[in-house]
This record gives C-alpha cells, sequence and structure tokens, in this order.
C-alpha cells in the first residue's frame, strides 16, 4: 500500500518525535512536512497511528493518503486529536443527475 503522511506539528518538541517515528516505520521524507512509503504493511499502519496519537497534542495536525483501501483512496486526518476517515471513489461515469 501506498501511504503519504503529511505532518503539521504544533511545536518542536512534536516535530522530531514524529519525524523519529516516521523514519522508524521505513518512510521517506519527500518534501519538508511530508514523508511516503510505498510498502507499508496495513498491519504496520495501525501501529503509526497509534504511535502518533501517542507523541500528538491538540494543536497538532496529521494527514494520510492512502492507496489502495478497498479500492479507493482514504485520507485519514488527526485534528484537534480525533482522526477522521474519507474514502474518495471514483466518479459514476455519466455523472450525477439531478
Amino acid at each position: 500500500m501506498f501511504v503519504s503522511v503529511v505532518l503539521d506539528p504544533g511545536g518542536e518538541d512534536s516535530a522530531r518525535e514524529l519525524a523519529s517515528i516516521m523514519s522508524g516505520y521505513g518512510f521517506k521524507r519527500v518534501q519538508r512536512s511530508c514523508w511516503e512509503s510505498a510498502g507499508i504493511a496495513p498491519a504496520a499502519l495501525a501501529g503509526l497511528k497509534r504511535d502518533i496519537d501517542r507523541v500528538t497534542d491538540y494543536y497538532d495536525t496529521v494527514r494520510m493518503y492512502q492507496f489502495p483501501v478497498d479500492n479507493v483512496l482514504a485520507v485519514t486526518e488527526l485534528c484537534r486529536k480525533r482522526w477522521k476517515k474519507i474514502l474518495v471513489r471514483p466518479p459514476v461515469p455519466g455523472g450525477a443527475r439531478r
């Protein structure tokens, strides 16, 4: 599974701890706050989310882009210490009619 993680830490301590976690899971930094991995297992991803949750606080934001998840793109966000997930499905052929 391909996973891209965008970090917006609220402080320097969070930034250091998040960078350590990301590199520990085998992610590569591709931009200042963007990390990617093309070969992370779903079980490892669950552990990554737990570790991220452990070191973040209310002011940190983390967004994960995962593909494929049930053959669609999943966008998962940690904001204000709450995880939210959105599945982005391809458009319906012919478009939606109203």
